[in-house]
């Protein structure tokens, strides 16, 4: 599995009240969302803000699959599977098997734990984890120029 996360300086947001703001300001510091100029409300018509918000947060009980997503979004197939693909790199989605209207298996996903709170520790423990992994590069390359 590849991990991959940005991180920038932040102040938290505890003095913001609305899901969808905190929702925005927090995927752009991740780098789920662009950090380009659009404004909020631009940023919360995003298929990407969409699909992790109104799919994962809000239904935090049920399991997608991509062509329900597709569906909702009213996007394509690749499209979706660009996103998942983004927010599975960050462990905060897991895989499940679930049956379709038809009762043909299909991979569906859904946000791990189906709490953010706990799903963000697992992404804690990875961003620990390369951390000190840079450290033992840095040491390293230290090491290697002293000699």
């Amino acid at each position: 599995m590849t991990f991959e996360i940005q991180v920038v300086e932040s102040r938290p947001l505890r003095d913001v009240e609305e899901v969808d703001i905190v929702a925005v300001e927090l995927l752009r510091q991740i780098g789920y969302l662009s950090r380009r100029g659009e404004t909020v409300e631009e940023a919360k018509e995003s298929i990407a803000f969409r699909l992790f918000v109104d799919c994962f947060l809000r239904r935090r009980d049920k399991a997608w699959t991509a062509d329900e997503m597709e569906a909702f979004l009213e996007t394509s197939k690749p499209t979706v599977y660009r996103h998942i693909s983004k927010l599975k790199n960050l462990d905060l989605l897991e895989a499940t098997s679930m049956m379709d209207k038809d009762g043909n298996a299909k991979k569906g996903y859904k946000l791990r734990y189906g709490d953010i709170s706990r799903a963000w520790g697992l992404v804690e423990a990875h961003v620990e984890l390369s951390m000190q992994n840079y450290r033992r590069n840095i040491d390293h390359l230290q090491t290697l120029l002293e000699r």
